[in-house]
């Protein structure tokens, strides 16, 4: 599966008693599914995921998944400690159709995290999970750094499908992915060349469940030199699909090092940022796609400074930023606490430009 340029790792919205405000979370990705964001990630780091109970991560899940539109990319974060604890989470997600699952590195027995430990684990969740894996390594939260070694080894799973790497490691990101340049997988694509996921080639077939019809390019728009073209398309329903070869795939979390980690060789980003400027990010990657390195570099200067404290304050930060943004932030749960009068007025100065 494809995964390229900006998803935001959305947030969990809560009523001020705490419980989780489900139709503030379907207002949301009903918003985000409008953005030129590639799609979603739900319950990671930014969506209070550790801080929810069994029954409210599945209970998100199923809510986030009924109001996404049917083009953007679904992933899901089921990293839990155990393998079995993650893999339950990871068939749930399959179950209601996502299309990803995103594992947090293990990291509560931090002396015990060696790498035989680590392999074991993200081998046997990706042997048996329904759904390509990406790795999870935020050092911040967890105090575990995978490393890069350990990720170029892991990548030769053909389960294993990226990394959302969130150090701010621009030179990391550069190892890992020299170290998996000989790895290219065969995957489905739009037309554009955008992602294709079971969910959505589901949705183009509507009530239907069109099987597809395998049809040459030089068909539909004609032979080359006399020839018939043997590249080929597939359609199903109402989509048009071909194949295209993807490495593995590092994402990013560090919004202020967008650009940079894009010229060491990731793909996109998964930002928190993003849940509160997805265009702005988007404009990052739009503009390094197209080549103009300039207008990147003033794009991600614009947003740099703010992204940077908005690290700095955590999720409490992101949803006033939010709230300020226009989407519904509203308030982070115990033990993280209201921000004061003086760093939501620091708030308001640093997204004065960055406006959504």
């Amino acid at each position: 599966m494809l995964v390229h340029g900006i998803l935001p790792p959305i947030t969990t919205p809560f009523y001020p008693d705490g419980n989780v405000y489900f139709k503030k979370l379907e207002s949301n990705v009903e918003r985000y599914s409008r953005t030129p964001c590639a799609g979603m990630v739900v319950l990671g780091s930014t969506g209070e995921a550790i801080l929810l109970s069994d029954q409210e991560r599945r209970d998100v899940l199923k809510s986030a998944r009924e109001a996404v539109a049917p083009n953007k990319v679904l992933i899901a974060g089921t990293g839990i400690e155990s393998a079995i604890e993650t893999l339950r989470l990871t068939e749930y997600a399959a179950e209601i159709g996502y299309d990803a699952a995103m594992v947090r590195t293990p990291h509560y027995y931090k002396t015990q995290m060696q790498p035989a430990n680590l392999l074991a684990f993200y081998r046997t969740v990706a042997d048996r999970s329904p759904l390509p894996v990406i790795i999870y390594n935020f050092p911040q939260a967890t105090g575990y750094d995978i490393p890069a070694e350990m990720v170029i080894e892991l990548a030769e799973h053909p389960n294993l499908m990226g990394i959302k790497e969130s150090s701010g490691n621009v030179e990391k990101v550069r190892k890992m992915v020299e170290g998996t340049r000989h790895i290219q997988r065969s995957v489905a694509v739009t037309e554009t060349f955008e992602a294709v996921t079971p969910r959505m080639l589901a949705a183009a077939t509507g009530s239907r469940g069109d099987g597809g019809e395998l049809v040459q390019v030089g068909a539909l728009a004609g032979s080359v030199g006399g020839m018939p073209s043997s590249a080929a398309v597939t359609i199903v329903g109402k989509m048009k699909t071909r194949q295209k070869e993807a490495g593995f795939q590092v994402l990013v979390g560090a919004a202020q090092k967008l650009h940079p980690s894009l010229d060491a060789g990731a793909v996109g980003g998964i930002l928190a940022f993003a849940c509160l400027a997805p265009t702005s990010c988007y404009e990052i990657y739009a503009a390094w796609k197209e080549g103009d390195a300039e207008l990147a570099r003033l794009k991600q200067e614009r947003i740099a400074i703010a992204a940077q404290r908005m690290g700095e304050l955590g999720i409490p930060g992101v949803k006033y930023g939010m709230d300020f943004n226009g989407y519904f932030g509203g308030p982070a749960r115990q033990p993280l606490l209201p921000l004061t009068g003086a760093v939501r007025d620091e708030i308001e100065r640093l997204l004065a430009d960055v406006r959504n």
